[in-house]
């Protein structure tokens, strides 16, 4: 009785178990390879997020473009995610967007914070991809 309970159990659990091990052989996606980018981050002349200075003016600045970034609905995720980077009043903007428009209002929402002359701008265009 216990050994036909058993294949019962067996046979009824047969087409999930296949399921299993087919999802089990696909290979996840490539990386995407940002080599460049990483080596341009290496520099010893470029300012990393690490570098940012935790004094109140910086932090309050870097605070006031994020959340003047993150509170404009019409830009990209990307757009959200740019790295500001305070150093001593100067602002440094680093990281992809979606087109030249963002590029353009999230360096404008850096200088109403900091001034225009105060912000370096080092965003990269990423267009979507096409299907």
């Amino acid at each position: 009785m216990k050994r036909n309970m058993l294949l019962i159990l067996l046979l009824a659990a047969a087409p999930w178990l296949g399921c299993a091990a087919l999802g089990a052989q696909q290979s996840p996606p490539p990386a995407q390879d940002n080599t460049q980018q990483n080596q341009r981050d290496r520099s010893q002349g470029q300012p990393t997020a690490d570098q940012a200075k935790n004094n109140v003016s910086d932090r309050d600045a870097m605070q006031k473009i994020r959340k003047s970034i993150v509170a404009d609905k019409t830009l990209s995720s990307y757009a959200h995610n740019v790295k500001i980077i305070a150093q001593n009043g100067h602002v440094t903007l680093r990281g992809p967007v979606r087109s030249e428009d963002e590029r353009n209002v999230v360096r404008d929402k850096a200088a109403a914070v900091v001034g225009a002359e105060n912000v370096t701008d080092e965003i990269t265009i990423q267009p979507p991809h096409q299907k």
